[in-house]
């Protein structure tokens, strides 16, 4: 008997043996875009949300899907101001506990309710999608994880917390915890197979840190999840490596990463722990400006590369870009499927470098500092936002005396100087032309004191 596709992703998810590997296609704003709506119509309206999700559903025949991919939803329910956008999910403008001398835990009465913000909408989508494909395909809740809502709540100050108030900081994320636990609740009632935890921000600290503030709260809402009947995925963002170990010791189901992972190399630690591990196809060279034959060629030869295809789910290092053109997507659909007639068709393809010739600031001869910040897109990941963040309190601090710019992967331009400069991973944070601050996000003291250094 033929394996459905939700099967298939269900078995690698209990490490079992599938007869092709389960993908993923982490299609969020990008639904919309299939069926000419904007990011905002699509996060916000529950019928042109559904008609988007089985578009997906119909183009790209997904083992699993996720419902809405949206780390604002819970944050804009506890009081932060958004600001929405025509081809991103929003970002968090106001901070409500930014700027506060003391860093104080709110009170558990204000964690969200199923009657809160955009959830009821949210919710109803999760139980049409269940009722429509529920059966073939494996459905995904995504919520914000407790590290990332901590950060939209307090903002940039929650970095210099860690060091100056760590218990504060503990009690923070206990709450935050809280509030995760009960959106994971409300998913899996209606009807969600797998809760993914997604935090970028886990990226941008240290494994020390991850041991002393993160392992607690992830574990247990790990624990939860399980209990509750319910698969689990953590979900990060930007160059991760350094904590993928101590992710794997808070027991999650799958662990998804991005391009800015060796994806081989995590896979060696995953297995060690008996993890599935999800990725990690690149999000703007491939998927959005690449041809058709890059994402297939890309998906070939990831999967020539594993020795071990179990435990492997395929998917985008991330939310999809909104303008990925629909045939590259369904060029890795065809990749996964007929692998081996696309490895023959593609035997002799060699992909096409776009020639573009940037010039870069004569950083020895700089009239005053220069800050330049390599974000994904500040917009629409939240360690980019984060990392800008920084650059941005330093801008109002030194003014005119330092220069700053970003500069967004999601412009060809850009992506031909990240490879002239060499820069290693996103975010990051350069100064004169020397690489400062690499995927961890400084504390406001830390960046003034490499910016005073150079004047």
């Amino acid at each position: 008997m033929k394996m459905t596709q939700k099967e298939i992703l269900i078995r690698t998810l209990k490490h079992e043996e599938t007869p092709k590997v389960a993908w993923v296609p982490f299609a969020g704003v990008h639904a919309g875009k299939l069926k000419g709506y904007t990011a905002t119509e699509v996060l916000q309206d529950e019928d042109k949300l559904f008609e988007s999700l089985m578009e997906v559903n119909r183009l790209y025949k997904p083992s699993g899907q996720p419902v809405i991919f949206d780390l604002q939803v819970e944050a804009e329910c506890l009081g932060c101001d958004l600001v929405w956008a025509d081809d991103a999910p929003p970002s968090v403008a106001k901070h409500p506990l930014e700027g506060e001398d003391e860093l104080v835990t709110p009170c558990y009465c204000t964690i969200p309710t199923k009657e809160s913000g955009r959830i009821p909408m949210i919710l109803n989508v999760m139980r049409r999608m269940k009722e429509a494909v529920g059966e073939t395909t494996a459905l995904y809740g995504l919520i914000c994880g407790p590290f990332t809502l901590a950060t939209h709540l307090r903002g940039n100050d929650i970095f210099m917390d860690m060091y100056d108030d760590e218990d504060a900081v503990k009690e923070f994320l206990k709450y935050c915890c809280a509030v995760a636990m009960k959106m994971a609740d409300y998913y899996i009632e209606a009807g969600m197979d797998v809760i993914a935890v997604v935090d970028p921000l886990i990226s941008q600290i240290s494994p020390a840190h991850f041991e002393e503030f993160m392992h607690e709260p992830f574990a247990e809402l790990f624990r939860h999840i399980k209990e509750q009947g319910a698969y689990s995925a953590f979900f990060v963002c930007g160059d991760a490596t350094k904590n993928i170990e101590v992710m794997c010791e808070t027991a999650p189901d799958s662990i998804c990463i991005d391009e800015n992972v060796d994806l081989i190399a995590a896979k060696k630690i995953t297995d060690r722990y008996n993890i599935a591990i999800g990725g990690n196809i690149p999000l703007t060279t491939v998927m959005l400006h690449g041809s058709q034959q890059d994402n297939m060629k890309f998906v070939v030869d990831l999967l020539d590369r594993l020795e071990d295809k179990r435990n492997f789910i395929l998917a985008p290092g991330c939310d999809m870009p909104y303008d990925v053109p629909v045939e590259n997507t369904i060029g890795i659909v065809q990749a996964v499927n007929e692998t081996d007639s696309v490895r023959e068709i593609l035997k002799n393809y060699v992909a096409q470098d776009d020639d573009i010739d940037v010039e870069l600031p004569d950083y020895a001869h700089l009239e005053k500092p220069l800050v330049e910040v390599f974000t994904l897109d500040s917009a629409t990941c939240a360690a980019c936002t984060y990392m800008m963040g920084a650059a941005n309190e330093a801008k109002k601090e030194f003014g005119d005396a330092i220069d700053m710019v970003e500069y967004k992967y999601t412009v060809k331009e850009n992506i031909a100087r990240c490879k002239k400069m060499g820069v290693p991973n996103l975010p990051s944070i350069y100064i004169n032309g020397e690489l400062k601050f690499r995927s961890v996000v400084p504390s406001r003291e830390e960046l003034d004191d490499a910016i005073r250094a150079v004047m």
